[in-house]
């Protein structure tokens, strides 16, 4: 029999130290959007046994439909339809403040750590979030937002799952058959300097135009017509129309018209610049629940656009906006007001 080598338990300890470090930087993804080839790049590189604590690169997807969609799709009904092998399910209407009558506010600290753990992610794994097919691009970048705010590190978003399919890459169907295996995800910090409460959003709205105010920019992601206040909003009995001094940017014109991808950094400054909005001045994104304001969020991010420390997302949008002004207080504003 050979000789086997020994080693020192500091020598261990040092291997295995370079070996995580290497295991870390094979699978390191840069950017926040990726590409589908990137991805499965990446998951190729994963290490595939539940003893492992090397990083790993986790798909996770971000499936959702809205409520009123017209065929009744459900994000779970497409996550089983089609999905990214290894991919995980976080589910936009479960992971949220059950407490709030608005739909989908951030959940507290301890729900989404308790979610991580059941999703069996782990602290410092490597997570790319992920659309339908037939969406392209539309709450993948709301999920991974979130998990930004709650800080986790290594977060991405794919663009994105249609191109993932027309490129002929693996795909899984039906219901998983084993759930993930749970992790020690703990109890997170909270990044408040990401996200716009109500109180600070109604200031914003009563200084608009006012000499000396600070001038914050506010992207809506709604379409035209809910903007304008021409078309009614998909939640019953709520008043569409707008923020004072909001720029309507519906998340759309981010996307190519075809495969529903986030354009490119040049066509995304584009885009901006013709919106009037200044890359200087702190730049808050909203929509109806939160979810799309995240699309133009990760579209100013991709295009470098606005100050990197002050692109916020208001977490209630037009819901919780529309549901709490009064009518007398002149902060719903519509293309005749």
């Amino acid at each position: 029999m050979a000789p086997v080598a020994l080693r020192s338990a500091s020598g261990v300890r040092s291997y295995l130290a370079l070996n995580s470090h290497f295991q870390r930087r094979s699978i390191s993804l840069n950017s926040y959007l990726i590409s589908p080839r990137e991805l499965d790049a990446a998951l190729k590189k994963n290490v595939i046994s539940k003893i492992s604590t090397a990083p790993r690169v986790i798909p996770l997807s971000a499936a959702w439909f809205m409520p009123n969609d017209p065929e009744r799709r459900t994000g779970w009904d497409s996550f089983q339809k089609k999905r990214i092998p290894t991919a995980r399910f976080f589910d936009l209407d479960e992971i949220k403040d059950h407490d709030s009558p608005y739909p989908h506010m951030l959940p507290t600290n301890e729900v989404f750590a308790e979610a991580m753990r059941k999703l069996g992610i782990r602290k410092d794994d490597a997570v790319v979030v992920y659309d339908t097919e037939e969406l392209g691009i539309f709450s993948a970048p709301r999920v991974a937002w979130t998990l930004r705010v709650f800080g986790h590190t290594h977060v991405h978003v794919l663009n994105n799952f249609r191109t993932w399919v027309r490129d002929g890459l693996p795909v899984e169907t039906g219901e998983p058959s084993t759930a993930p295996e749970p992790s020690k995800y703990p109890i997170p910090s909270f990044r408040p300097e990401m996200v716009v409460k109500f109180a600070e959003m109604k200031t914003i709205g009563y200084d608009y135009g006012k000499e000396g105010a600070e001038e914050v920019q506010i992207m809506d992601a709604r379409s035209k017509g809910r903007w304008e206040g021409s078309e009614p909003e998909p939640r019953p009995g709520l008043r569409s129309g707008h923020m004072p001094g909001s720029t309507n940017v519906p998340f759309q014109e981010v996307l190519d018209s075809e495969t529903k991808c986030i354009l490119s950094a040049e066509e995304l400054r584009k885009v901006l610049e013709s919106k009037a909005l200044d890359p200087k001045k702190p730049i808050v994104t909203t929509c109806g629940t939160g979810v799309t304001a995240a699309v133009l969020e990760a579209a100013l991010q991709e295009a470098e656009f606005g100050p990197v420390d002050d692109r916020r997302v208001y977490d209630g949008s037009w819901t919780e906006w529309a549901s709490r002004v009064s009518e007398s207080s002149n902060l719903v504003r519509t293309s005749k007001t």
